[in-house]
């Protein structure tokens, strides 16, 4: 019997080749390129979902309400080390920082929510807590009692739920 070689018909074809060398270099870039948009584009639907295509932020994204734990432990804490500081609540750029502060010997009672500012300058002169104190230092070097820091916008305050639970509430601050 006869062997015949196989013809080019039943062999699968060989994939064309680049063979300029500009298609050699322009494709590779082209593939890269999309699969960067590919990138972006599944991160922007994922924070399309996330926020539910809104562009106001919600329970999810900024919670009204921070959870801070146990009254007993939050009180042992600022009896300890000083006020508890909280830089950039609620705010995409930062600028709305918070100090809580509890005076008195019952953990339940006596919390107070100060903005991480002195009382006499404006919001944008932060402050350094020194540790373990209930001292700042303001942006003018002037070392400060927690007391002279500036109230907290409206609708900002501690909340202590059934005696036992601490919150930080920024429900009355605007959405935006």
């Amino acid at each position: 019997m006869f062997s015949n070689p196989p013809s080019r018909q039943t062999v699968q074809v060989p994939l064309p080749r680049l063979r300029s060398p500009l298609a050699r270099a322009v494709f590779p870039v082209l593939g890269g390129l999309f699969v960067l948009v590919a990138i972006g584009l599944a991160t922007w639907a994922m924070a399309a979902v996330i926020s539910s295509g809104t562009t106001e932020t919600s329970e999810r994204l900024a919670p009204s309400r921070i959870p801070l734990g146990s009254v007993v432990n939050r009180a042992a804490d600022v009896a300890r080390e000083g006020p508890l500081l909280f830089p950039g609540l609620n705010t995409t750029r930062g600028e709305r920082s918070l100090v809580l502060y509890h005076r008195g010997a019952e953990p339940e009672t006596g919390w107070v929510v100060y903005a991480a500012h002195p009382a006499d300058r404006p919001a944008d002169c932060a402050v350094d807590q020194i540790r373990g104190s209930r001292t700042f230092i303001d942006c003018d070097g002037r070392e400060i009692d927690v007391t002279d820091l500036a109230p907290p916008d409206l609708g900002i305050f501690p909340v202590v739920e059934n005696r036992e639970a601490l919150y930080l509430d920024l429900s009355g601050l605007g959405r935006s």
